[in-house]
C-alpha cells in the first residue's frame, strides 16, 4: 500500500531529482519472504551489516524453537480465528489469509480458519463463516488506538498496557453475534496480542506466545516474555515494558 501510494505520487522521481534515494522494506505483506532481505538492506544503509546478521540469526533461532517442535511432534491442530484489530470499528470481521498472522497460526501449531477463505494476506470473514467454522480458539490483535478511536472497543494491549482494562474489553468482544456460542468462547480460549507484531521484524515473539496458547502441552516451558525482554536487551534502544498480550484462559 505504501509503495503504491509512493509511486502514484511520483515521490521516487521527485526525491531522485534532489539526490535522495528511496528503498522499500517489508515486514507486513510477506514477512517470511521479506524480513531477512529487509534487515540486510537496513543494515547496509546504516553501516551495520554485522549487527543485521546477528539479528537475522537470532530471529531464525527463536522461530525454530517453535517450528522444530511442531515438525517433530506433529500435534493435532486447533482451529483458530484471528481477528485483525477487533473492536477498532463496528465492522466484523477483518482477518488474515495465508501470510502474516495467518501464517503465525500455522507455524505455532494451529489451523487458520481463513486460510481457504481469504486469497491474499488481508481480508474479511462474515459472521456466518465464523459461526459455521466454530473455531477452537480466537486471537484478536489489539493496540492503544485512543488517538484514532477514542473510547473504542479495541483491546489496548501493547507496551505498558493496563492488562485488566484489556481483559475487560476482550471479554466484551465475545458478546458480539459473530462469536456467540462458538467453542472458543464456551471454553474461554480467547486471547489478544499486540497488533504491531504484524509489521515488525520480531514476529517470532508473537509466534512463541501463540504456540503457548495453541499447544500448551508442548510449550509450557517456553517464555515468550523472556524472549521479548532479551530482544530489547540485545537489539532495541528502549527498555522493555510488559502488556503485549492477555488471555481469558488466564482467568479460569
Amino acid at each position: 500500500e505504501s509503495k503504491q501510494a509512493t509511486e502514484d505520487a511520483q515521490y521516487i522521481e521527485k526525491l531522485a531529482a534532489v539526490g535522495i534515494p528511496v528503498v522499500y522494506v517489508d515486514f507486513r505483506e510477506h514477512p517470511f519472504t521479506n524480513t531477512e532481505p529487509s534487515m540486510r538492506l537496513i543494515g547496509k544503509l546504516f553501516g551495520q551489516e554485522k549487527r543485521a546478521e546477528e539479528f537475522i540469526a537470532y530471529r531464525a533461532a527463536q522461530i525454530a524453537r517453535v517450528t522444530e517442535v511442531i515438525a517433530e511432534k506433529d500435534p493435532k491442530r486447533p482451529t483458530v480465528f484471528v481477528e485483525r484489530a477487533g473492536g477498532y470499528s463496528d465492522d466484523c470481521c477483518m482477518s488474515f489469509g495465508n501470510d502474516n498472522f495467518g501464517k503465525f497460526v500455522e507455524m505455532a501449531g494451529g489451523r487458520n480458519i481463513a486460510a481457504d477463505l481469504i486469497p491474499g494476506t488481508f481480508g474479511a470473514l462474515n459472521p456466518e463463516q465464523i459461526i459455521a467454522s466454530d473455531p477452537d480458539q480466537v486471537i484478536v490483535t489489539g493496540g492503544n488506538w485512543e488517538a484514532y478511536v477514542p473510547g473504542g472497543k479495541w483491546v489496548g494491549v501493547g507496551p505498558g498496557a493496563d492488562e485488566a482494562a484489556a481483559l475487560k474489553k476482550l471479554k466484551g468482544l465475545t458478546e458480539r453475534p459473530a462469536l456467540t456460542g462458538i467453542k472458543a468462547v464456551e471454553n474461554g480460549r480467547i486471547h489478544a496480542i499486540w497488533h504491531q507484531f504484524y509489521n515488525s521484524p520480531y514476529q517470532f515473539v508473537a509466534i512463541q506466545q501463540m504456540a503457548k496458547w495453541l499447544q500448551p502441552d508442548l510449550f509450557g516451558d517456553l517464555d515468550a516474555e523472556a524472549t521479548f525482554k532479551e530482544l530489547h536487551e540485545k537489539f532495541l534502544p528502549v527498555e522493555y515494558r510488559p502488556g503485549h498480550w492477555v488471555s481469558l484462559s488466564d482467568e479460569q
